[in-house]
């Protein structure tokens, strides 16, 4: 009897065929293209990079663009009576049988990622592009320099009435819908519409970095701004203080919040718009870009019946998703789980969540003092911002709860000093914080036009990088193509430090020392820096030197010609 090889798993696949190396599988770093090409050669068919193939618009648009985007298909060659169709599912009978009955054509399946399917029927249909923007505001253009001004001048006294009927009209409605939709499909993490002396400019915060993406011309500020305001429920007529509001919608079968803030400036109101992803919120720990080891360690932390657990770092580093994944893990239906949050971004079933309302006398702290007569088992505090926060979060901890919160410090160690600093005397820190979390986020490079180059052997010395590598040195970087647009990043992971409350910096708190002693005790304890983690992850290929630079300061080190 002959026994049948064993069918190898996923992650061994993508190391045999030499897409990823041993430690970037440990650390769950995955691209999406790497496994869709796997996963074809499994199936038996080839895989296409659409980011890389000439289409022929014509024969793009032989499918119908409602089938195109229900079944995920693109034609991407034809030859005889064969049409070569790049498809998200090559095993999807339905979606065969039905192009094959609309073109005429025998369908000859391969595969290719969602993402860029998806893009590519963006871009050739032009659903979402933002040319159609432009297009929309030539429209628009009518009106004369001096028209122009006469609006700009009279915009105060505009009535909400006039203001409401311009809003209404459809090259605005159309102009605002495509700014939005198109940076959903860019990925962006916020909207700028910033008025400037003689235009206004639209931007994305795209991984981190603002990109410009167009100028609409000086009259059609008020109506797109107040478009805005409408649609997130904000008055239209005040424009002279701040605002806050709230646009839900719902773009390619994905529910999205766009948080919205207006502000008054010199040369009219400024309009950011967070966009938050409800589906994003839900990832794991394994998905965040730890290393196995550090993991392990956050894990075995965020598993303790009570205690307190902080992460650090600046606005914009990524704090409120590792949370969010931390109570993932811990949302199991057997505990009570209670946040207090500023504003309460994602709403999670199972999950007791309050919104701080400052003009109702809600804070953090009568939040935290409501949830100790509620039986919570873990606490999650938004951001710990005084002392008296500070102080019921610590007495949580040490009477049988987990709290969960955030600090703005610049490493792990500095949390423990910015706490005595908050008034928290250091016998209850020592007492209650189990572990500080530090953290930032770094460009990944694209997958699509990555290159490795060998540094200079000075830079690699002044990097400190030869006791952590035997060998030459490799890095990666990326060059540009149109998947990253022209940038060499596509996507984010996170940088880390996880400093643990062991009995030697448990007594360097008590101890009041600085956050420098602290730090130099707790890498000799094996704490990882944030530069450690940093440089790891460039050596991994996953983010280049420029950037680990960008995001950590790295003491003693020259950025590399």
């Amino acid at each position: 009897m002959t026994m049948r090889p064993s069918r190898k798993e996923l992650p061994e696949l993508l190391v045999d065929e030499k897409l990823i190396t041993e430690r970037q599988l440990q650390m769950g770093f995955l691209s999406e293209k790497d496994i869709t090409e796997v996963i074809g050669k499994q199936m038996g068919v080839n895989f296409v990079d659409l980011d890389e193939t000439d289409l022929d618009p014509e024969l793009v648009r032989s499918i119908p663009e409602h089938l195109a985007q229900r079944y995920k298909v693109i034609p991407v060659g034809q030859h005889d009576n064969k049409l070569t169709l790049a498809m998200v599912d090559p095993l999807n009978v339905v979606a065969i049988d039905d192009i094959r009955l609309i073109t005429g054509f025998d369908i000859a399946p391969v595969i290719s990622t969602e993402e860029s399917i998806v893009r590519t029927l963006n871009r050739q249909f032009g659903s979402t592009d933002l040319v159609e923007v432009q297009e929309q505001v030539k429209d628009l253009s009518a009106v004369d320099s001096a028209a122009d001004m006469d609006i700009i001048e009279a915009e105060e006294e505009l009535s909400p009435d006039r203001l409401e009927a311009m809003v209404n009209e459809a090259p605005i409605v159309r102009i605002v819908n495509l700014i939005i939709q198109q940076a959903i499909n860019d990925k962006a993490s916020d909207i700028h519409v910033e008025p400037e002396p003689k235009n206004v400019k639209v931007r994305y915060r795209i991984d981190g970095v603002l990109h410009d993406v167009m100028q609409p011309p000086k009259h059609i500020q008020a109506p797109m701004i107040s478009r805005i305001k409408i649609m997130a429920n904000m008055d239209i007529a005040e424009r002279r203080v701040p605002q806050d509001g709230k646009i839900h919608l719902r773009h390619d079968n994905k529910e999205y919040d766009l948080r919205v803030n207006s502000l008054p400036t010199v040369n009219g109101e400024k309009i950011c718009m967070r966009i938050l992803d409800k589906s994003s919120v839900m990832l794991g720990l394994n998905k965040l870009g730890f290393y196995p080891e550090i993991q392990g360690q956050l894990e075995d932390i965020v598993s303790r019946p009570y205690g307190m657990i902080l992460v650090t770092g600046p606005t914009g580093s990524g704090k409120s998703t590792t949370l969010y994944a931390c109570l993932h893990k811990l949302n199991t239906g057997l505990t009570n789980i209670c946040t207090v949050e500023d504003p309460v971004e994602y709403q999670i079933q199972g999950i007791n969540q309050v919104m701080v309302h400052e003009k109702a006398g809600l804070h953090f702290a009568t939040a935290l003092r409501a949830f100790l007569r509620q039986d919570p088992d873990v606490i999650m505090v938004g951001e710990v911002r005084d002392g008296e926060t500070a102080r019921i979060a610590v007495e949580s901890a040490l009477t049988g709860h987990l709290v969960l919160s955030t600090l703005h410090t610049n490493d792990a160690p500095s949390a423990i000093t910015r706490l005595i600093d908050m008034g928290i005397e250091p016998f209850l820190c020592s007492s209650a914080i189990c572990g500080v979390l530090a953290q930032r986020l770094a460009r990944v490079i694209c997958p699509n036009c990555k290159e490795p180059y060998t540094p200079p052997a000075e830079s690699v010395k002044r990097l400190g990088l030869t006791s952590l590598t035997e060998g030459e040195i490799v890095f990666y970087r990326g060059t540009g193509c149109d998947h990253c647009k022209q940038t060499g990043y596509k996507g984010r992971v996170g940088i880390y430090e996880l400093m643990m409350m062991t009995d030697k910096v448990r007594s360097l708190t008590l101890q009041k020392a600085s956050s420098t002693e602290i730090r130099s005790a707790a890498i000799g304890e094996s704490m990882k820096t944030l530069q450690e983690d940093g440089l790891r992850k460039v050596l991994d290929g996953v983010t280049s030197i420029e950037e680990c630079l960008r995001v950590v300061s790295v003491e003693g080190v020259e950025e590399p010609s």
